[in-house]
Order: C-alpha cells, then structure tokens, then sequence
C-alpha cells in the first residue's frame, strides 16, 4: 500500500452500536472531505444487549453535539448512578460500585485512609456514605444540576440507540448501503482490503475499513486472520442468555448484578421495560440449566424469547491490521459486567480520529493504535478479574475455581499493595478511577491491614469532625433530589413513537 495514498473512501462493514456511532463521530467530525459508506444487512441480527453505559459517554455525545434530553427520550433511556452487586463477595453479603468521588483527598494519601482509621475508631459507616451517587442511587434518587460533574450513566435501548445514531450520521452525508457481504477482496501484493463484494454483486471499494461485524470479525480475522489473545483462562464466563421483560417496579438509578452459581444475572431497567441475562461458565452449567435459572429469576412478562450468545473473552493480537481497524465486538469481548463495551467503542473511534490516516497509513501511527488499545483494555481486564477472583464464596465449583485461579501479575500487584498498605495509584490508561477500584476491593472482601501515617496528624476529634461534615453535605445534596422516576418524567420522558 502507497503510505502517500490520501485516504479519501471509508468503508464501515456492518450496522449496530459499533457500526453507527463510528460513523456518526467520522461524518460530523472529520468527515467533510470523506466518502463514508455502511453496508449492513437487515437480515443480519445485532447483538443489541448492551444497555448499560458509563460517564465517559459524556465526552462523545458532547463531541457530536448531541442534546442529553433527546437521546435519552429517544433510546426509552434510565439514569445510572452506578451497579449493585449482590452474593459476590459472598451469598447474601451486597456492595454498590458508584460512579463520583468519595470524601476529601489529601496530597498524601486518599480519603480511604482517614476512612479506615475512622473504623478503628469506631465509626463505622459505609464508604458510601461519603459519596453523593452512592447515597443518591441506594434512595432512588436523582437530579441533573447545572454546572454539576457529570458523573451519571444510562441505561438504554441499543438497538433505538443504534437508530438515533443512523439519523444523525446519514444528515452528515453518511451512506447505508443494504446487503449482505459475500466475500472481502484483497490486494494480492500486499493483503490489504480493497472491496467488499455484496450478494447483490455490487462492489464497494475502499482505502480504509471499518470492521463493526461483531463476532464474526469478518474482515480483521476471517480474512486478514489477525489472531486472539485468549483470556478465559482468566474470565472463564462464554455464554450468556438475554431476554426483555415488561418494567413491573420503578426504575431504579443502578444496574443490578446477581452472582449465581456459575456465573452473574444482569438487570437493567429502561422506562419501559427491563433488560435481563444471565452469563455464564458452560464449563459448569449447560444451556438448559441456564435458561431455567434466568427465567425463573426475572419479574414480569417476557417481551421477546431468550437468546443465548456464545463468546471468548479476550481481544485480537492487532486492533488495525493493515488498512483495517476493528471497532467494537470484532475487536475482542470483555464480558459486561462493569458496561465497558460502548465506552471501547467510543475510544477507539476517538483514537482513530486522533491518528486518521488522511495522507496514507502510517506503521508508526498503526502501531500507537495498537499499542494504547491494548493497555487500556489490559486495565479493563483486571478491574473485571478482580471482581471473580476477590471473593469468599466456596459454594460451587466455579467459585472455586475463581477464588484459586492464577490472575495477572499486574492485578496481583495492586492487590498486595492496597491489602499491605491502602495504597493504590491513578494510572493514565486505567479507565476505572481510584474510587472504583476502591469500591470494590471493599466490597469484595478485601480491606487494608494499615492507613497511611499522614493521617495520624489528624487529631481524633478532628478526624470525626472531619468525617461527619463530608457525611452531612453528602446527605443534604440528596435530600434536596427529586425521585428517580420523577426526574425522568419531567427531564427526558420517553418518545417511542
């Protein structure tokens, strides 16, 4: 390929979340001198059940200019405060994971520690009870204020998300373009893409690729058989099963994650209805088995019948390959459990845009691609580890197996250092912030032996005065929230029409 070559033509294979926010970003916000292109296929299913999102989704509806209230009135959308996890660390024993911050820092030492010797002191309150999200979401609260950080989600509709998405991009000259792809043609000198070939027989030629195929990775693997760093060793989970319920209660502010026994039931309340599934181990539960634990745990009528969804996590050796760049499930699969899935999207269009190749692709800009893609997900990955491996449960033997099993030396790292010391650091990669991991660290069990001795200049009245004021302005800023529903109502009511 002629690294001078303008990259005028991109061509986006398949539809879904992946497919239309790539193609939103691209045509509103370099693609004034591109041609874009999306084939899909409305024979061809999306996986679509992906509906819980975190903050960070902030900074791409900002980038497109998209109006908070429409989006979320459109995609029948729920606010997220944050995720309940119940029976991980052990049955019967809860913790809430919020977005936002907890307490006061100081330049020494976060505010975990003035917490932990708070404990031996004998006040003893929940680490969310210094946080406004954690306290709002536990009494189903909420309100949008102006000028306020922006540390709330949302649940949503991907499929109507997917929809309103496609309407923006094809009013910034998008073009979809219908059919179902026969074969991938490629350069014989050098491998790379040049057209896609329909079933119709039309031909559609590029100069770079966009590979949102989900699974099937039809372009990054099957035809340019990039390869997988395979991570169920670590994440044994590869079945789930989904299914929509009619909404019976009011929506609560936080997705709900049930561990089971070999595996974890997601539910995700919309306006309207519910999101339910369970993932699981097939090593230790068949699909029957699964099946009949999911739906004898969801409440309400079914909408739709359940699907089971194989999958393997772990992600492709190269995200771009060639003059391919793989976004979204055809570039690997973290399982759901902490609402990842949109936000990867969301980064590697941003970091294709930051590295386009406009005059011709560039090794050196293909392997930055790569090599950030692949140590933010690195991250991603232990934060999810932490959640299976950190537990008391002995219950069954995929717990066992969980509690026991080798983790990344990276992960064990950050382990021994908060259990030693509480210590932990912000690093740039890691998507999950201090507050996170914190969360659920505590949460899961696992509490540190000592505070940092900076703390210990802290007077002990002081340190309760300290700790009760951060407790008392977090409960007066919920206090004054309306209800959860109530605010929806009112601020984004959905439009399905």
């Amino acid at each position: 390929m002629d690294t001078e070559k303008k990259i005028k033509k991109v061509v986006i294979a398949g539809g879904g979340t992946a497919g239309w926010m790539t193609a939103a970003a691209l045509s509103k916000l370099i693609g004034k001198h591109l041609d874009i292109r999306l084939v899909e296929s409305d024979a061809i299913g999306t996986v679509g059940v992906g509906e819980a999102t975190i903050p960070t989704l902030h900074i791409f509806h900002q980038l497109l200019g998209l109006n908070e209230q429409e989006v979320m009135a459109a995609t029948n959308a729920t606010f997220k405060l944050g995720i309940k996890f119940e029976n991980w660390r052990d049955v019967g024993k809860d913790y809430f994971h919020s977005f936002g911050t907890l307490g006061k820092d100081c330049w020494a030492a976060q505010f975990h520690h003035f917490w932990r010797k708070g404990l031996d002191r004998g006040i003893d309150f929940d680490i969310g009870d210094y946080c406004k999200e954690h306290l709002a979401a536990r009494e189903g609260r909420f309100a949008v204020l102006p000028n306020q950080d922006r540390n709330h989600a949302y649940h949503l509709d991907a499929t109507l998300y997917a929809r309103f998405l496609r309407k923006f991009a094809e009013k910034n000259g998008v073009t979809r373009t219908e059919g179902k792809i026969a074969e991938v043609r490629l350069n014989h000198s050098d491998g790379f893409i040049e057209a896609l070939q329909l079933e119709s027989g039309e031909l559609i030629e590029g100069e770079l690729f966009i590979d949102c195929t989900g699974f099937r990775g039809l372009l990054i693997e099957q035809s340019l058989h990039t390869g997988y760093h395979d991570w169920t060793h670590w994440l044994p989970c590869d079945r789930a099963i989904a299914v929509q319920t009619e909404a019976v209660d009011r929506p609560v502010p936080y997705t709900r994650s049930i561990a089971r026994e070999s595996g974890w039931q997601w539910r995700i309340p919309l306006q309207s209805r519910v999101g339910n599934g369970l993932v699981y181990c097939s090593k230790y539960m068949d699909e029957e088995q699964a099946r009949t634990q999911l739906l004898e745990n969801v409440e309400g009528q079914l909408l739709s019948d359940p699907r089971v969804i194989p999958f393997r996590t772990g992600t492709r050796r190269k995200h771009w390959n060639k003059n391919c760049v793989a976004i979204g499930l055809s570039s690997g699969f973290i399982e759901p459990l902490e609402s990842t899935s949109i936000h990867l999207i969301q980064r590697s269009v941003v970091r294709l845009m930051q590295l386009f190749p406009s005059r011709g692709i560039c090794p050196a800009d293909v392997d930055e691609f790569n090599a950030q893609t692949l140590n933010e997900l690195e991250y991603i990955r232990d934060f999810i580890v932490l959640h299976y491996h950190v537990t008391e449960r002995t219950d069954s033997k995929f717990w066992r197996y969980c509690r026991t099993m080798p983790i990344p030396d990276s992960l064990a790292h950050r382990l021994q250092m908060f259990r030693e010391s509480g210590t932990l650091f912000n690093y740039e990669a890691d998507l999950f912030g201090i507050a996170s991991w914190i969360q659920v660290m505590l949460g899961q069990g696992l509490m540190p032996e000592r505070h940092h001795p900076i703390v210990d200049l802290m007077g002990e009245t002081e340190l309760e005065n300290f700790l009760a004021s951060i407790r008392q302005q977090v409960r007066r800023q919920v206090e004054n929230m309306p209800s959860h529903l109530d605010f929806i109502d009112h601020y984004c009511k959905a439009n399905l029409d």
